[in-house]
């Protein structure tokens, strides 16, 4: 799941994108087949390469190995280069998306008013910006990639459920609210995501919590994810309570 996310970063950014009625269904449709295109063709490659038995033995980066099969031992470093140019650029991505997410939390009144404040030159989210950076540095110096890989895997499946969830009680709450795209396949295909979604955050939660603690063994990665996510919701009643206290106090 974390390896073909992304797609759906477009829509933390609708409230600055022109005609977003318009141009965020289209991105999402885009950007959804560019990573279905990429993600099936690069498997594709591996196995043409690779038989899935030599697959599993790889250790390391998968990339490098069928680079080096198909054009010789230094193509090995030249994919390096090209991993790291990914990176940086996922980086960039992410810069743009996932702050949007604290600056709408804080001025929903659900997280530090601070994360709200936007910087007076460049009309960015600069504190929510700084917070995610101190927040990525954590992680990085907390774990190998394999762990953050499914460290904040648990996390993507675990929210991506829940927001495609929300279509169903957005649609009973607000039956009337103007909607100027539909969800293809509604309501089944939804349907399939959420249930699929939450099959796998139940599946990490028993293989990595739940059965370590009945067997006295070790927590897996998605563990991490599930006590700090849970640590988050003790701190999301009590804004939430301040937040509609000081609405009744101004009212």
């Amino acid at each position: 799941m974390f390896t073909y996310s992304g797609w759906n970063a477009a829509a933390y950014l609708a409230e600055e994108v022109r005609d977003p009625g318009r141009n965020v269904p289209r991105a999402l449709a885009l950007g959804t087949l560019a990573v279905i295109g990429i993600y099936v063709l690069l498997n594709a490659l591996y196995l043409y390469v690779l038989p899935v038995g030599e697959l599993a033995k790889v250790q390391g980066s998968v990339l490098d190995v069928i680079a080096d099969r198909l054009l010789g031992i230094r193509a090995g470093d030249v994919m390096g280069v090209v991993s790291i140019i990914s990176i940086a650029a996922s980086i960039s991505a992410m810069t743009f998306a996932g702050p949007r997410v604290y600056y709408a939390m804080a001025r929903d009144g659900l997280f530090f008013k601070s994360a709200a404040s936007i910087h007076p030159r460049y009309q960015t989210p600069a504190v929510s910006i700084l917070a995610q950076a101190a927040w990525s540095a954590v992680l990085v110096l907390s774990g190998g990639a394999s762990s953050l890989t499914n460290y904040t895997g648990f996390a993507v499946v675990l929210f991506a459920g829940v927001a495609v969830a929300a279509l169903f009680v957005l649609r009973q709450r607000e039956p009337h609210a103007p909607r100027p795209f539909k969800a293809w396949g509604y309501p089944l295909a939804p349907a399939v995501f959420t249930l699929a979604s939450f099959a796998i955050v139940a599946n990490a939660a028993w293989t990595d919590l739940i059965k370590p603690l009945v067997s006295g063994g070790a927590w897996g990665p998605s563990a991490a994810g599930i006590v700090i996510i849970a640590a988050g919701i003790p701190v999301y009643l009590w804004m939430n309570a301040r937040s509609k206290s000081s609405t009744t106090v101004g009212a």
